[in-house]
This record gives structure tokens, C-alpha cells and sequence, in this order.
């Protein structure tokens, strides 16, 4: 039993065909297991290679509503060749850190389009990503998100200093942001975050990439790279 687990976990990262033929070579599991040893390096690979099957499939069963944005809700290039895709919350303190690192990637790259996912998983937050959408559907998305996040944690009063540094239309951004359009985003952001298995904001998407946390310029440049090659 040990030796076909180790056989299935080895197939992660030479192939199956690679695995058979350890597994015919009558090495066996001490062999196995010292070769392991030696090589620890292996066990990480084989890490990464199940967590890029996994996102693979989940965004495979996502399909491409993630990649599309609710009216407006879109910072950088909105018709921009490379897409990442942005699950964030306005009272997190991890998006705020993630912020200067997403003006950069945009600075950088004309061809960038960043698809925001308002994703209130914070105590209070959810009044800020009615506002937020209700901004996009002004075409005043960006300026709400920078503001609100240069006031800090979102509360009612911040709220309302941001749709106003955003000049919104406030009557008719409390309409929208009361509307059902929104709450069905809402709930569309919920179910898509969780069937991609994030489990906290800031979450990414990009090509057929998953990443989570603010895992800073570096590794988010990398993936839109990477995708943009796939």
C-alpha cells in the first residue's frame, strides 16, 4: 500500500509513465524513501504540481464568468489583452498592503485589466462594496477604491467621504447600491471565491493561475507573465 502511494505521488512530478517504470524496477519502498530523503526538494514539487491540478480544475468548473466584471468595476485597461482578476474586501488590511503593488502592475502595463471582485467577507464591510459597485456603475469605480482605502477602514462616515470625493450622484448611488443587481454581484463573488477554494482576500486570478494572500508585486507580475505566454 505505502509503495503505490509513493508511486502516485511521484507520478505529480516525473509523469505516469516515469512512476511505472519506477514501480516495475523493484527498488522498493526503502529505496524509495532514501531517495526521498536525499532529495527533499521533490516533496515541494510534487506540493506545487497538485495545487496547479487543483486550481486548474476549479477554474476549468468556474469557467469564464470569473474573469468578467460587474459594469464597470475594472481598474487599468478595460479592454486590456492581459486580465487578472482581483477578490478583494475594503476593511482588509492585507488589500490595503496589496494596494501599491496593483497601481504599480497597472502603472507598468497598458495592457492590464484588472477585473474587481467585491468580496465582503469583513465585519462591515459589505456597505462599502454596495458603494464600491454602485460607483462602477457611475464609471467611477477607481476613484471610489483609491479614496476609500487612502480614509482607511471602512465605516458609514468614510463611506460617504469617499462617493464624495468620487463626486457620485449620491441619490441615485444609493438606489443602485440598494439594488438587487448588486446583491446578485454579491452573491455571485461569495460562490465563485469559495468554488476557487479562497479562503481570505486578496485572492488572484490570472490565466489558468490561482494565488492567495498579498503575495506582493514579484509573484503577481510572474503570473500575469505567465498567463499571457500560456
Amino acid at each position: 500500500m505505502k509503495q503505490h502511494v509513493v508511486t502516485a505521488a511521484l507520478a505529480l512530478v516525473f509523469g505516469f509513465v516515469g512512476a511505472g517504470i519506477w514501480s516495475l524496477s523493484g527498488l522498493g519502498e526503502n529505496r524509495t524513501r532514501e531517495y526521498l530523503l536525499a532529495h527533499p526538494g521533490i516533496l515541494n514539487d510534487m506540493v506545487e504540481a497538485l495545487k496547479a491540478e487543483q486550481s486548474g480544475e476549479r477554474l476549468a468548473a468556474a469557467g469564464d464568468t470569473v474573469f468578467e466584471p460587474f459594469p464597470g468595476a475594472v481598474l487599468g485597461n478595460p479592454q486590456g489583452t492581459r486580465t487578472l482578476v482581483s477578490f478583494t474586501d475594503h476593511a482588509c488590511g492585507y488589500c490595503r498592503q496589496s494596494e501599491p503593488d496593483l497601481r504599480r502592475l497597472i502603472a507598468e502595463d497598458p495592457q492590464l485589466r484588472v477585473v474587481m471582485r467585491e468580496w465582503p467577507i469583513f465585519e462591515g464591510s459589505e456597505a462599502a462594496a454596495r458603494m464600491a459597485l454602485a460607483a462602477a456603475e457611475q464609471g467611477r469605480y477607481d476613484a471610489f477604491y483609491k479614496a476609500l482605502f487612502d480614509l482607511g477602514q471602512p465605516t458609514p462616515a468614510s463611506i460617504a467621504r469617499a462617493a464624495e470625493t468620487a463626486r457620485l450622484d449620491m441619490e441615485r448611488a444609493r438606489r443602485i447600491a440598494g439594488s438587487g443587481e448588486v446583491t446578485a454581484e454579491l452573491a455571485r463573488n461569495d460562490q465563485l471565491a469559495r468554488s476557487l477554494g479562497f479562503v481570505g482576500t486578496p485572492a488572484w486570478v490570472t490565466g489558468d493561475q490561482i494565488l492567495q494572500g498579498a503575495v506582493g508585486y514579484d509573484a503577481l507580475a510572474d503570473a500575469v507573465e505567465q498567463s499571457d505566454e500560456a
